[in-house]
């Protein structure tokens, strides 16, 4: 069986607790690999290694992070089959669309990052005041404590390192406990370009990622996740005076007037609902229909749900398995819930 490990200063480390968890191929149902379970010691490593890293980081020129950038996405883009099958393994992801729709805006992502490291603005510097002048600076922010969830691991990953890493700061990130795979991946490409301690991974569930959140090292932490997620590391941070970044859940509607195309309207529809198994959150998860056209448009979209394709991640399909025990138990809970006038 694999066994992952955290990913600190520039090498990979098993947790100083010596705990793992297994990880699950949706597809089968069956453990694949062993993740670490990081305890506070690991966390506090991964800080530590991160604060030494930002002393040189932060001096690095927008050029040298460019480049360092520029390098990693092509490594990623060059051994795009690796993470591919990472990828799909991990979170039951259908392999044609994971190369179609994830990898190549992921790393256009990288690219536009390390680009925009060298276009920061900001107003010109002036006499605004008789005898003085008034600049501003930007620099960066410092060491940057990371989680991001399950959906979207490799993606989510990178939305987060590449623009702190472009503008000169350093990560310490925790990715998903069901889906860390591509993230440790990553990160030991990473590190072929990266001053050691510069991008630095810990695995583990729940306890680690609040390890992160109210460690009293970063200056900022960043989280994607669900609004009661978001308002307790808002509440950690604000007692330590921390910058936020929340990214939180959603409930995407659409509405559908008595005018549209209502075919088009179901074909998009059902992409937007059943696309990544609904597992997204600007998934089409609410359809608010003119009545006029209701029973009409419901029996389309109904005929849309019945084509979309089914199946293993290695098949020509467009719905894979949802990711883990949890979230087919929260879907299923939809199923029971249902109201007695609705059909099903």
């Amino acid at each position: 069986m694999e066994k992952l490990k955290n990913f600190i200063n520039g090498k990979a480390v098993d947790s100083t607790s010596g705990e793992t968890s297994s990880l699950i191929n949706p597809s089968t149902g069956a453990a694949y690999a062993t993740a670490p379970k990081s305890n506070a010691a690991d966390v506090d490593a991964a800080f530590s290694a991160a604060s030494d890293a930002f002393v040189g980081w932060r001096d690095s020129t927008p050029s040298q992070r460019q480049r360092a950038l520029l390098k990693i996405a092509d490594a990623i883009e060059d051994r795009q089959s690796e993470i591919i099958e990472i990828e799909s393994r991990n979170t039951g992801k259908p392999i044609s669309l994971t190369t179609s729709e994830e990898v190549p805006p992921m790393v256009d992502q990288i690219r536009f990052f390390a680009g925009a490291a060298r276009n920061l603005e900001g107003k010109s510097a002036g006499e605004y005041m008789p005898g003085m002048t008034s600049m501003i600076r930007r620099e960066p922010i410092g060491v940057i404590g990371q989680v991001t969830p399950w959906n979207y691991p490799m993606m989510m990953a990178v939305w987060k390192w590449a623009p702190a890493i472009a503008a000169g700061n350093t990560v310490v990130l925790k990715p998903s406990d069901t889906t860390p795979a591509s993230t440790v991946w990553m990160a030991n490409v990473m590190s072929e370009f990266l001053p050691a301690g510069v991008f630095n991974v810990v695995c583990g569930e729940r306890e680690t990622g609040r390890s992160v959140v109210e460690h009293k090292r970063p200056d900022m932490v960043s989280i994607t996740g669900s609004v009661g997620a978001g308002i307790q590391v808002a509440q950690s941070a604000a007692t330590q005076l921390k910058r936020v970044h929340l990214e939180l859940g959603g409930k995407a509607p659409v509405v559908v007037f008595a005018d549209a195309d209502l075919p088009a309207a179901a074909e998009a529809i059902a992409i937007a609902g059943y696309f990544n198994a609904g597992q997204d959150c600007t998934a089409a998860t609410r359809v608010i229909v003119q009545e006029s056209v209701y029973d009409d448009f419901v029996a389309l979209l109904t005929e849309q749900a019945k084509v979309i394709a089914i199946g293993a991640p290695d098949e020509d399909v467009f719905l894979g398995p949802v990711n883990n025990a949890n979230q087919l138990a929260r879907v299923a809970g939809f199923l029971e819930r249902v109201p007695s006038h609705a059909t099903v």
